[in-house]
């Protein structure tokens, strides 16, 4: 991974077709929430399906919780929906064949030049594209559990989100005057 991506730095805008040959940038996609991204192997890595089985099995509790995920793949087009119906995501998965991510990060994974992967790694992004945290999937074991996910974006969140502890001196002061830009979620007062 390049010297420059580190916890606290900002992480490359890409701009990738979705699975729908779409073309979609990271930070459309992230909004002002924190973002799970994957940088996968592709379709044909044993790991790349477990690891985004696991990613499928959580994605109620990251849909529900103002968080978005991604996954960037080398897989071209047809390949990478195949992929993405085989673990049942719910979420964008963009391609690049052209390996642009890959030559960018400097994340080739050269011991495995039958597929010219890339070096899968994790990231937690807070918005932004603030990086959190990264973990590189290499061998399965380097790769985040479910419950080192759920620890990062506690931490993410409750760092960008002013009205993370409601008990928060002067957060009802400003709710009941009727500033709510503390808030996530409301720009103006709900109608009594």
């Amino acid at each position: 991974m390049r010297a420059d991506i580190v916890p606290g730095a900002v992480f490359p805008d890409y701009e990738l077709p979705d699975h729908e040959d779409v073309p979609r940038k990271l930070s459309d996609l992230q909004g002002e929430d924190p973002m799970i991204l994957t940088l996968a192997r592709g379709h044909y890595c044993p790991k790349e399906h477990q690891q985004h089985l696991e990613l499928a099995a959580f994605y109620p509790k990251i849909a529900v919780s103002y968080t978005q995920i991604v996954t960037i793949a080398t897989d071209e087009h047809h390949t990478l929906q195949e992929f993405r119906a085989s673990v049942g995501a719910q979420w964008p998965f963009l391609s690049d064949p052209g390996r642009i991510v890959q030559r960018d990060l400097d994340i080739q994974e050269y011991t495995d030049p039958d597929n010219d992967p890339m070096i899968p790694y994790t990231l937690v992004l807070k918005p932004g594209l603030v990086v959190h945290s990264i973990y590189n999937g290499y061998w399965f074991w380097g790769r985040p559990t479910i419950s080192e996910l759920w620890q990062d974006l506690r931490a993410a969140s409750a760092e960008i989100r002013p009205d993370w502890d409601l008990s928060k001196p002067g957060l009802r002061e400003a709710w009941e005057n009727g500033d709510h830009s503390a808030f996530h979620g409301w720009n103006k007062r709900p109608s009594e």
